[in-house]
């Protein structure tokens, strides 16, 4: 029997730190005053104060198991480059912002010098600012010009929400400009009377890579004026652009690039980004263009006390017997609590739609006990609503209306939310630059902030809670992306083929790739060729074979039964775990249950409840080896890497009581099987090794389901991934290998990097699950470091005290980290085998 973990979706300085995470947005950012360090928050209590307050009562201390202080700092101020006009400078003056900081004018320099750069500073260093400033010069000139549209800008975010954000911010400060600059957002959610206005009088154009791969290129006949005056594109955000989505947008840059060359434009690339190990490498992987790096963060910042906090264990036990621990979730709904009758301004970030739901819906339950009033001023925000919900809601936060927001990642990115005193983390996001952009969200006015990571019951987070010094001295990780997966890249090609008709001269812009894609192209009938290059040759869109966001497949859409409202939309993919029939659903803090979920209409229908427990879908796998690239002996057993078959089945689901996760019962599903060809690393041991691990067969498939399952959950700390980015197998006797074997595989087509990370760290990646098993205090496997809520066995069988002997074993003949030495990104994964455009 295999037992496997599956990823939640197939298709789809702070202080000892080396270097200073997370972004911004704003380009008024308030704290860029003359004459030194931020200003405090006025009465606001310090953060030390607030931490305290809410570390009273019983047991409250105890959950804290590190604080960190990371102190203010003075900034550093310069002059803008003499270039940048005078208007634009009145301007900023008239924002409030009387000096650049040094990091500012130098990124500027660059800009005006027509070199790309990415601009990777701390949280509220007017990044935005670095490149308005250049932007709006140019685009006055362009206003100046005799005759034609002028010069324009094109703005790239990864959310709806952070652009239209960022809109609102430079109409603020353009507004003494007059109509010289006229920023509009075009994406799915401008009406469509609009969007003709925006294709012919917008010099500033606020979108998505989406709308852009989707919109733009393929109608680029329709944007010929704008794309002929394109001077600069701003990609914001841009560490958030890894694995498979980051190389989709590599592509998608790769051919605006091409389209732009065909109007005579050779647009400069203004990146904006929370600081990783390499900015300009990352960012010229990204464009594939050489990039300037402006790292140097001379902004000041106020203090910032960051809290590890471990929510206790209760009287329950769960699976196996196992101890249960307070959920992430319920603790973070009672600090949550305390913090708005504190009246203190808080984020709560939440890993999933529902758990944000359920956070937001347990504090206003428990703020109406103290007054109604306050339980009105908590919501949640998550991807799914609709857009009038959405901005609604954004409104209020902005206007301080709302005290409190239960958000997923939606509002991590960017999103000016000024004034904010407190940020909870509900679980560790996945990687330290998440972790950084959302502790970022508190103290953007210069006020001191508090940040709260709250550990859920998980083997990483659990690790990380006890090992402080693998956030604070650790730097942020590098990206991972690979633009020649052929998976990502042969769509691609398609797209371009239909925008323009590909040339032999075309081919160096896509990749060393690209020239070995194109015979199968042409042999699956998508592209010809003709004596002047390669034509598309179906009716249908080209765009729409790559699906930039990994999700395969239209959304579904969550239809209240009675009434046949739409109340929002879920990917296709994570529709069989997430609305399979008899999930629980939550929505602007209403619970549903899932009637039906038809995937031939993609619908799933729904309807109001009020049931006492939540719902976690079961899957299973299996797994084959189609190619194994690399191998490393590790004593008599293997690691290696290659490309792999995944077949898995959502079987089942769980219903677990409220607040306390106990398992109430368990219902069969019948949803069809779904297959992956991606990338994965494994490793095998041999019956030698077996025995000098003292691990007898019948303990052998719970210990290597155990460390299956461990590894999984430690993976983050090396990769630049989520746990729900990556699965696993664990087979006793595995027919490919006939040795037990355990597989850890990308869980998107063609792979991502992560597992091929996991094969270059993998003597450090090991190394930190076997202490993670080890050093946790259950007796037999608990949450904390074997079992995992979504196992498709049920968590059966695990041998805790096997995991960790076994893998004491296998490190025992691990040899150094093959290939590139730990710490540093690798080349991005080569993927073998044909593409699946």
């Amino acid at each position: 029997m295999a037992f496997n973990h599956l990823p939640a979706v197939m298709y789809d300085a702070f202080g000892p730190l080396s270097v200073t995470p997370v972004t911004d947005s704003v380009p008024m950012a308030r704290n860029h005053r003359a004459g030194g360090p931020p200003q405090s928050g006025g009465n606001r209590p310090s953060p030390r104060i607030v931490l305290d307050r809410l570390a009273t009562g019983a047991d409250r201390a105890a959950r804290i198991t590190h604080t960190e202080h990371l102190p203010p700092r003075e900034g550093r101020h310069a002059v803008w480059p003499d270039r940048i006009r005078a208007e634009v400078i009145n301007a900023i003056q008239r924002a409030g912002i009387d000096h650049p900081w040094t990091h500012q004018a130098t990124a500027a320099e660059h800009a005006l010098d027509g070199e790309s750069v990415v601009i990777a500073t701390g949280t509220a260093s007017g990044k935005s600012l670095a490149y308005l400033a250049p932007v709006l010069t140019t685009l006055l000139d362009g206003s100046e010009a005799p005759n034609g549209r002028g010069t324009t800008a094109l703005y790239l975010a990864p959310t709806k929400a952070l652009a239209a954000d960022q809109c609102r911010a430079v109409k603020a400060l353009a507004a003494p400009l007059g109509n010289r600059v006229r920023p509009a957002v075009y994406d799915g959610d401008t009406p469509v009377e609009k969007r003709e206005w925006v294709r012919q009088y917008a010099n500033y154009v606020l979108t998505n890579p989406d709308m852009l791969h989707r919109g733009i290129l393929p109608s680029h006949p329709r944007w010929a004026s704008f794309l002929r005056s394109l001077r600069y594109v701003v990609i914001d955000e841009c560490h958030t652009y890894r694995g498979v989505f980051g190389s989709h947008v590599a592509q998608v840059l790769r051919r605006l690039r091409r389209v732009c060359a065909r109007y005579g434009s050779d647009p400069v690339f203004l990146l904006a980004s929370a600081t990783a190990a390499a900015p300009a490498a990352a960012a010229g992987r990204l464009t594939g263009l050489p990039v300037h790096e402006v790292a140097d963060d001379a902004s000041p910042r106020g203090e910032l006390v960051f809290a590890l906090w471990e929510p206790p264990l209760t009287d329950l036990t769960g699976e196996k017997g196992a101890p249960v621990r307070r959920s992430a979730t319920a603790e973070t709904a009672d600090l949550l609590t305390d913090l708005t009758v504190q009246g203190a301004r808080t984020v709560a970030f939440v890993r999933s739609r529902r758990g944000a739901e359920l956070v937001a819906v347990i504090a206003q339950e428990r703020l109406a006990e103290v007054d109604h009033a306050l339980a009105r001023r908590v919501a949640a925000y998550r991807g799914g609503y609709l857009p009038e919900e959405r901005r609604a809601l954004e409104t209020a936060l902005h206007s301080g209306e709302l005290l409190g927001l239960a958000a997923t990642t939606a509002l991590e990115l960017g999103i000016d939310v000024s004034g904010l005193d407190t940020v909870l983390i509900a679980g560790y996001p996945g990687t330290r630059a998440s972790l950084w952009q959302q502790a970022g969200r508190a103290g953007r006015s210069g006020q001191g902030a508090l940040a709260i990571l709250i550990a859920r019951d998980d083997p990483l987070d659990t690790f990380l809670v006890h090992h402080p010094e693998a956030l604070f001295q650790q730097p942020v990780e590098s990206t991972v992306l690979d633009p020649d997966n052929p998976y990502v890249l042969a769509p691609h090609l398609c797209a371009a083929a239909a925008e323009l008709p590909l040339t032999e001269d075309d081919l160096p812009l896509f990749g060393p790739a690209a020239p070995g894609l194109l015979p199968q192209l042409e042999t699956a009938g998508l592209l010809r060729r003709r004596a002047s290059g390669w034509y598309w040759t179906r009716r249908e869109r080209a765009a729409d074979l790559a699906d930039i966001r990994g999700e395969g497949g239209r959304p579904v859409q969550i239809v209240e039964a009675d009434t046949g409202r739409l109340l929002g939309t879920v990917d296709e993919p994570a529709s069989h775990a997430s609305v399979h029939e008899g999930a629980v659903h939550l929505h602007q803090g209403r619970t549903y249950l899932v009637r039906e979920l038809n995937l031939t209409d993609s619908v799933a229908l729904v309807e109001e409840a009020n049931p006492p427990y939540s719902t976690t879908a079961r899957d299973t796998t299996a797994l084959s080896v189609l190619e194994t690239d690399t191998e490393v002996p590790w004593g008599d057993g293997r690691l290696c890497f290659g490309s792999v078959e995944v077949t898995h089945q959502v079987v089942s689901f769980l219903r677990r009581r409220l607040i306390t996760g106990e398992v109430l019962g368990e219902s069969r599903l019948d949803l069809p099987p779904r297959t992956l060809r991606t990338r994965a690393v494994w490793w095998t041991v041999t019956e030698d090794q077996l025995d000098a691990a003292r691990v007898n067969p019948e303990q052998l498939g719970g210990a290597l389901h155990a460390a299956e399952h461990a590894s999984i959950g430690m993976l983050p700390l090396f990769a630049t991934c989520d746990r729900w980015d990556i699965g696993g197998v664990s087979v006793p006797l595995h027919p490919d290998t006939l040795l037990p074997t355990v597989f850890v595989y990308d869980g998107h087509p063609g792979g991502a990097g992560f597992a091929e990370r996991a094969f270059r760290t993998a003597r450090e990646w090991l190394t930190a699950t076997r202490e993670a098993i080890a050093s946790c205090e259950c007796e037999a496997g608990c949450p904390s470091c074997v079992q995992s809520p979504k196992c498709g066995n049920g968590n059966e069988p695990l041998h805790k005290r096997g995991a960790v002997q076994l893998l004491t074993e296998l490190l025992r003949s691990a040899p150094g980290t093959p290939g590139p030495e730990a710490g540093r990104a690798p080349e991005p994964a080569r993927t073998t085998g044909p593409p699946a455009p």
